[in-house]
């Protein structure tokens, strides 16, 4: 999430970014240290999706449409569903959240279960 949440810098998507400009943006985000070899293998993650690219004959990278488009969509994702549904099980969230995540909590386990596969004979 720290990861996206850098990408969505507007800054960051009208000028590049360098491994060291993204990471110290998500060691901010973290709060914690983000080391140069994991920017390094993320940044290699990112470019391999297609959701950044490298400028020739620069150490800059630039967020593709579709990188900008996911990095947004988790964004919200995180903000709007994930955050509130943490706070769910505690003894003040309203009824009706605490029953939309133990809906949630069934469906997922039920998803999991049925995608096992039989173990070979």
């Amino acid at each position: 999430m720290a990861l996206t949440g850098a990408l969505c810098q507007t800054l960051l998507a009208a000028t590049g970014f360098t491994n060291k400009n993204l990471r110290v943006l998500i060691a901010g985000l973290l709060g914690s240290d983000y080391r140069p070899g994991q920017m390094t293998y993320d940044l290699r993650r990112l470019r391999l999706a297609g959701l950044i690219r490298r400028l020739p004959h620069t150490n800059r990278y630039v967020i593709t449409d579709d990188g900008i488009r996911i990095a947004v969509f988790y964004t919200k994702i995180y903000n709007r569903l994930l955050i509130p549904l943490t706070a769910a099980d505690q003894p003040q969230a309203p009824l009706e959240l605490r029953q939309a995540l133990r809906t949630l909590d069934r469906h997922v386990d039920g998803y999991a279960d049925r995608a096992r596969l039989t173990p070979a004979a």
